[in-house]
C-alpha cells in the first residue's frame, strides 16, 4: 500500500493528462442567492484535487452538481471530454462518480450491509434477495477497506465514525473513475484517517481522481496535488498544493492576511468550583469511575481518541445517558440525573458535536434555532406566552454578533453553510446567563477563518467567568486553547495536565494504555 505523496513523474503525467471530469462556467442560483457564479474547475486522472474556501464559499455546491445531487442553473459539466447531464445521484453512480458527503445518507435501521447495496440489491431469480451473496461481498469490501465493521450492525447502533466508515465503503462498491470525499476524517481517528490515506494513494495509482475537501492544512500538504480555492461562490485560482504556503491559501480563501487562528489566553485565575464530578460511572460503561473538576473562567480540555468517554461524561453530567454510580455536583448543588431541561434552567449548556442531528432543527428558522433553549424567559416569553417581537429582536442581535451569513433569522438553517449552522447554535450560549458551557467538537467543519471567530467566542465566554469545557479531537485545540486537559482513554481519565504540561508529547503519551511499571 501507498500513502498517496506525489510519485516520480506523477506531476508531468498529470498535467499532460486530458481533464476526467470539468466544469465550464457552471452556475447555481437559488432564490434571492447565486451559490456559484461560473466557475471552471477541472479534475485529472490520478490527482487528488483539494477544494478550498471559507464555509459558504460554494465547495459543496459545487460537489453536489459533480454527484447529480444538484443540477446546474448554467454552465457545463464534461465527463471524458463529453457534455453529460447528472440529473441523479443513480446517473453519476453509473459513469463511476460516488461522493462521500459530509452529511450522511444512511438508513439508521438498517444494516450495515442492506445501506452497501441499497438500490442494488442481488437477487435469486429475479425475485428472492441474494443475502449470502450480500453478505460476502459486503465482507469482502470491508476487508480491503480495513475496516473493523459487522456487516449484520444496524447503522444506528454505530458510532459517527463507524457511520463514516459505512458511507466511504458504499463508494466503493463499483467501479470508480471519481470520488468524492467532503471532509472525510472529521469523525474518524488517526488510525482510520491513515487507513484512509492509504486507500486514497491505491485509486489514484489506478487513475482514479479524488476531489477532496478539507478544512485540515496537514491534510492538503500529505495528499493534495492541486487545490482551487473558492470565495463567495466564484473561482480564484488553482495552485499547487506542494509548493502553497498556509499563509497563502488563507489569504486565497478570506481575502485579507489572517493573523494567528488561536487567541491570547490571558483569562488570569480561575474562580470556585463551577462543575465538580465524582467517581462517575454510566450505564453500559461508556465512562468509568471518571472524576473532574471545571472552574469559573477556565477553559477545561477534554482529549481522546474516538469513543474514549470524553463526550460521554459531559452527556450523562448534562442528562443524556444514565448514570450508575458518581455525583456531579454545579455550583455546589447536586445535580445527578437531572434532566437536560432542568440543567439548562440551572445555568448548564452541552452543544453536541453533531450540530444536523442533535443540535439544530434543521427545517426550521435560525430565530427558533436560537431561542429554543430560552423560550421560557424574557425577552423570548413572559414565562407563559411567546413574544414574537422580542423573540425576532434578540436573535437578530445574536446573529449579527456571530457573523450568521448571509443575515436572515427566518432562513431554514438546513440552507445555510456548515459554519453559519454551527454559528446559529453557539448563539444559543448567549441566550441565558450560563455558568458552564460544554462545546464538544465545535469547529468540525468549519473553515479558518469561522475557525479564529469561534476560539476568540470561546475565550470572551471565558473571560467573562463562564466555566468552559472543550471537547476536541483536534490536537492543536487542546494545545492552545485550554488552561488544563483530562485524556480520556477507554472511559477513563488517564491524565490531567496543567498549562506547562500541555505539550503534543505528553498528551498523545495518555491516547493510548499505559504498560504497567
Amino acid at each position: 500500500m501507498s500513502s498517496a505523496p506525489a510519485k516520480p513523474g506523477e506531476e508531468m503525467q498529470q498535467s499532460a493528462a486530458s481533464p476526467l471530469l470539468q466544469t465550464k462556467s457552471i452556475t447555481k442560483q437559488y432564490p434571492g442567492v447565486r451559490a456559484l457564479d461560473a466557475v471552471d474547475f477541472d479534475l485529472r486522472p490520478g490527482e487528488v484535487h483539494v477544494l478550498f474556501g471559507e464555509n459558504g464559499a460554494g465547495k459543496s455546491t459545487l460537489i453536489s452538481l459533480l454527484a447529480g445531487a444538484n443540477q446546474p442553473s448554467a454552465g457545463q459539466i464534461l465527463f471524458r471530454g463529453k457534455p453529460v447531464t447528472l440529473g441523479s445521484v443513480h446517473e453519476a453512480r453509473a459513469l463511476g462518480i460516488s461522493a462521500v458527503f459530509q452529511e450522511f445518507s444512511l438508513i439508521p435501521q438498517m444494516t450495515v450491509e442492506e445501506n452497501l447495496f441499497l438500490g442494488a440489491e442481488h437477487t435469486r431469480g429475479g425475485f428472492f434477495t441474494d443475502r449470502s451473496r450480500i453478505r460476502r461481498e459486503a465482507l469482502a469490501i470491508l476487508d480491503d477497506l480495513g475496516f473493523a465493521l459487522k456487516p449484520e450492525q444496524r447503522v444506528d447502533h454505530l458510532t459517527r465514525a463507524e457511520q463514516q466508515m459505512v458511507e466511504i465503503a458504499k463508494a466503493f462498491r463499483s467501479d470508480l473513475s471519481v470520488l468524492i470525499l467532503d471532509e472525510p476524517t472529521a469523525s474518524l481517528t488517526n488510525h482510520e484517517t491513515d487507513q484512509l490515506f492509504e486507500l486514497i494513494g491505491q485509486l489514484t495509482e489506478r487513475g482514479v481522481g479524488i476531489v477532496y475537501i478539507t478544512h485540515r492544512m496537514a491534510e492538503i500538504r500529505r495528499i493534495g496535488d492541486r487545490i482551487t480555492v473558492l470565495r463567495d461562490g466564484r473561482y480564484i485560482d488553482t495552485v499547487d498544493a506542494k509548493t502553497s504556503s498556509e499563509d497563502d491559501l488563507v489569504q486565497l480563501m478570506t481575502g485579507r492576511v489572517v493573523g494567528g487562528i488561536f487567541p491570547s489566553l490571558d483569562l488570569g485565575e480561575p474562580g470556585a468550583p463551577v462543575l465538580e464530578v465524582s467517581g462517575l460511572t454510566t450505564a453500559g460503561d461508556t465512562v468509568i469511575d471518571a472524576s473532574l473538576t471545571i472552574r469559573a473562567g477556565e477553559i477545561v480540555g477534554l482529549a481522546g481518541l474516538v469513543g474514549s468517554g470524553k463526550s460521554e461524561l459531559m452527556q450523562a453530567c448534562f442528562g443524556i445517558g444514565g448514570i450508575e454510580v458518581g455525583t456531579v455536583k454545579l455550583n455546589g448543588q447536586d445535580i445527578t440525573g437531572h434532566s437536560p431541561r432542568r440543567n439548562i434552567r440551572a445555568g448548564f449548556l452541552y452543544l453536541p458535536s453533531d450540530r444536523r442531528n442533535e443540535g439544530l432543527m434543521m427545517m426550521r428558522p435560525v430565530r427558533e434555532n436560537i431561542s429554543l433553549a430560552s423560550l421560557d424567559i424574557a425577552p423570548f416569553s413572559n414565562g407563559y406566552v411567546l413574544d414574537r417581537r422580542g423573540e425576532r429582536e434578540r436573535a437578530g442581535e445574536l446573529a449579527a454578533r456571530l457573523n450568521l451569513s448571509p443575515p436572515r433569522i427566518e432562513r431554514a438553517v438546513d440552507h445555510f453553510s456548515g459554519g453559519n449552522q454551527q454559528k446559529a447554535m453557539l448563539a444559543r450560549s448567549l441566550t441565558r446567563n450560563y455558568d458552564l458551557i460544554v462545546f464538544d467538537e465545535p469547529t468540525v467543519g468549519v473553515d479558518v477563518g469561522t475557525r479564529a471567530s469561534i476560539y476568540e467566542f470561546i475565550v470572551e465566554l471565558a473571560r467573562g467567568g463562564t466555566a468552559i469545557a472543550l471537547i476536541s479531537s483536534d490536537l492543536p485545540e487542546i494545545l492552545h486553547l485550554t488552561t488544563r486537559a483530562y485524556v480520556f482513554y477507554r472511559g477513563r481519565v488517564q491524565a490531567e495536565l496543567q498549562a506547562d504540561q500541555l505539550t503534543e508529547e505528553n498528551v498523545l503519551a495518555h491516547f493510548f494504555e499505559r504498560e504497567a511499571a
